[in-house]
């Protein structure tokens, strides 16, 4: 595989017999295993507790607008 050191690819075969999978089967679980953390993140990230009230957002957006709208840039 391109850009993969010796070392990582040493790993990843060992980790693939390890588990008795195919280098293609650990592949696929590797993949899908990534795909499934990265969709849980963002729906942390969207759906998670607020870090500011809505009232605090506001302000925050507020003040956000004037410091841009002072320094000339678009709002």
């Amino acid at each position: 595989m391109k850009g993969v050191g010796e070392e990582k690819w040493m790993e990843f075969k060992s980790l693939a017999a390890k588990k008795n999978v195919s280098l293609g089967e650990l592949f696929g679980i590797m993949l899908a295993d990534y795909s499934k953390r990265s969709e849980l993140v963002w729906d942390k990230i969207l759906n998670g507790e607020k870090i500011l009230s809505d009232s605090e957002a506001l302000e925050l957006e507020k003040t956000i607008k004037e410091l841009r709208k002072e320094k000339g840039f678009r709002i």
